[in-house]
């Protein structure tokens, strides 16, 4: 039998199938390799947890110029680590994630690591995607997560080539904040769906392992957003993911920290900002031994991949109760 590795870069070269909007019910079971989850903390908890003072300390960094023609719907997600001390900074963690079409137009496509905790084996807290983050500015809104959708041999397994989510969120907010001391006040703002706001990439799988595409996210828990582009190629087994399945393409971003769940996304076209998303960042790998990141991979997208985003993509989140 082939290794997972050598049939990535034997087999898997066939022509890709888009996905637009997604027939079939709402609500409609899940496959049982579905890992389905909604978030325990309550969506305004969330959003008002991430007080401008928060936000500040959690992303941290100098503000750098972003890169020209940047697609809205890329941003910041932001959440505390599970079953800890949410107010102590040392479980603060940000990643980067898009919103994706959906038939409900209320989906964000990013890494599974950054919606579940594999050594605490939970889905994180007060989670929330900001897209178009920029130096504390929310221009679309925040949006906290309803529905956390992983594949199960990521949450039970642990294996990094299903390192990819899918979560329905919540109508967004806007939060108008007033200071009073130390403590903060928001009054808050509905502000409508995400993709009504901020549009969605499209969704392909099974495409070559070749593609010219495009990397976004926030590095380093950054301020700003920022870009790599390039080809793709198969990456070498990692042990210590146990990743067999990687595509990176050259790329200095770090994975852990800010730029995990970034969109791989090819066909990038900058009038319109949007494209089709082939992968989301996953690991950060020093290929030449010199001490610094220089590629960055994502898991292969296949019909795996495409189960959990159709499951996702029916959900519909309702109202912030």
């Amino acid at each position: 039998m082939k290794s997972r590795a050598r049939r990535l870069t034997t087999t898997l070269t066939a022509v890709g199938l888009t996905a637009g909007s997604i027939s079939g019910a709402a609500g409609a079971t899940a496959p049982s390799d579905v890992v389905a989850r909604n978030a325990t903390t309550p969506a305004e908890q969330a959003i008002l947890f991430w007080t401008p003072d928060r936000v500040r300390l959690a992303t941290g960094g100098a503000k750098q110029s972003k890169p020209v023609n940047a697609p809205r719907t890329v941003g910041l997600v932001l959440f505390t680590l599970p079953r800890t001390d949410p107010r102590d900074p040392r479980n603060w963690r940000s990643c980067s994630a898009t919103s994706v079409r959906s038939e409900h137009r209320d989906l964000v496509a990013t890494s599974a690591h950054c919606v579940y905790d594999t050594r605490r084996n939970a889905f994180h807290d007060n989670w929330v995607f900001i897209p178009s983050y920029e130096d504390g500015k929310a221009p679309y809104g925040i949006y906290a997560a309803k529905t956390f959708n992983t594949h199960a041999d990521f949450a039970v397994n642990e294996d990094y080539d299903y390192d990819y989510a899918f979560v329905n969120v919540h109508n967004g907010i806007k939060v108008s904040w007033t200071k009073a001391g130390r403590s903060w006040q928001g009054q808050l703002r509905n502000a409508g769906r995400l993709g009504d706001n901020v549009g969605g990439q499209g969704f392909t799988w099974n495409r070559s392992t070749k593609l010219s595409v495009s990397s976004f996210g926030y590095p380093a828990g950054g301020r700003t957003m920022k870009r790599c582009s390039g080809k793709l190629r198969p990456m070498p087994e990692a042990r210590k993911y146990n990743a067999q399945e990687h595509v990176g393409l050259p790329c200095a971003f770090t994975a852990g920290a800010g730029a995990g769940g970034g969109p791989f996304l090819s066909g990038y076209k900058s009038a319109s900002r949007t494209g089709y998303l082939v992968g989301v960042g996953s690991v950060a790998w020093d290929t030449d031994g010199d001490g610094r990141y220089d590629h960055l991979s994502s898991p292969y997208f296949n019909g795996e991949t495409y189960k959990i985003y159709k499951a996702a993509a029916n959900r519909w989140t309702g109202d912030i109760p």
